[in-house]
């Protein structure tokens, strides 16, 4: 406990960069990307041919299945929504953890 109330300062300064270096890493690692990848792009191209030399029926038994789609975005909408407010917080701690930490105390 004493070593603690040694070094709380380092350990504040400490904790406020980690929360801000975490924050920011995760912010831009979970930004959607601006554009297609070659491979993201190939990919789709093979689908819609796929898609185009199915024969017409197997669409009949995909209308027949339940549509889950509108849940899953619904899902992954929320999930982005929930990241981008944990990372918010993550740097917004981070910021006050650091202020505090250069706020000059009375040594008595």
């Amino acid at each position: 406990m004493e070593f603690f109330l040694k070094n709380k300062i380092v350990i504040i300064r400490v904790v406020g960069s980690l929360m801000l270096v975490i924050g920011f890493a995760v912010h831009f690692w979970t930004v959607p990307q601006k554009g297609l990848s070659k491979n993201q792009l190939a990919a789709a191209n093979i689908a819609r041919m796929e898609a185009s030399l199915a024969p017409r029926g197997s669409q009949n038994l995909k209308s027949q299945k339940k549509d889950d789609t509108k849940f899953l975005k619904h899902l992954k909408n929320t999930q982005e929504k929930q990241m981008q407010y944990l990372t918010i917080l993550a740097m917004v701690f981070g910021a006050i953890f650091l202020g505090y930490s250069f706020i000059p105390r009375k040594e008595d």
